[in-house]
């Protein structure tokens, strides 16, 4: 019975795991996002009025 518990505390703390680095990785993701769109406005200047 020791070894059930064992085990199933080893796939909860495993499932923690992913779910850390997985919150890490959309919160990377959400960031490069927001570089690349500054980059993107950077290097497309909106027209003015002059055309």
């Amino acid at each position: 019975m020791t070894w059930i518990f064992l085990a199933a505390g080893l796939v909860v703390a495993g499932l923690v795991v992913l779910l850390v680095a997985g919150a890490r990785a959309a919160r990377a993701a959400r960031t490069l996002n927001r570089e690349i769109a500054q980059v993107h406005a950077l290097f497309n200047p909106q027209p003015d009025a002059r055309g």
